[in-house]
């Protein structure tokens, strides 16, 4: 049940966060808005890690496949899409997209076992579902 908490407040937040990061975008530029957000997140995770976690890096760099190293380079990427897709949409639009994206993406790395994920079967109430939220964001999207 926590987990299910979690995502709703993680959802929330990814929403609050694409308008604050696109009014940023609107009096800076693209990628000052984008070093901004990251450098902020940076600091804010190396106040955890230094308060906290103390991890060594070297087991962050000792992670096999080496490609999962790339997770830091695809939340630059995301930003700045998240933020383009916003100014162009508006946040309603721009975030059922986004979720019916990740909810199509995840299904297909689950369905095919991609990255180390275990292989699930495939399942009609899932495409289904996937569907139902195409068709949602098409019935949203008309006024």
């Amino acid at each position: 049940m926590i987990g299910f908490f979690i995502a709703l407040i993680s959802g929330a937040l990814m929403s609050v966060q694409g308008v604050f990061n696109t009014k940023v975008t609107e009096s800076s530029g693209l990628w000052a808005a984008n070093v901004f957000v990251q450098f902020t997140a940076f600091l804010l995770c190396l106040l955890e890690w230094l308060c906290f976690d103390r991890t060594s890096f070297k087991d962050v760099v000792a992670v096999e496949p080496k490609y999962f190293l790339l997770g830091g380079v695809m939340g630059a990427f995301i930003k700045l899409t998240v933020i383009k897709s916003m100014d162009a949409l508006g946040p309603a639009r721009a975030v059922m997209l986004i979720v019916i994206s990740q909810l199509i993406v995840a299904y297909l790395i689950e369905l095919f076992g991609l990255f180390g994920v275990e292989k699930q079967p495939f399942s009609w109430r899932k495409v289904i579902g996937a569907l139902t939220a195409i068709a949602g964001f098409i019935i949203f999207k008309f006024k």
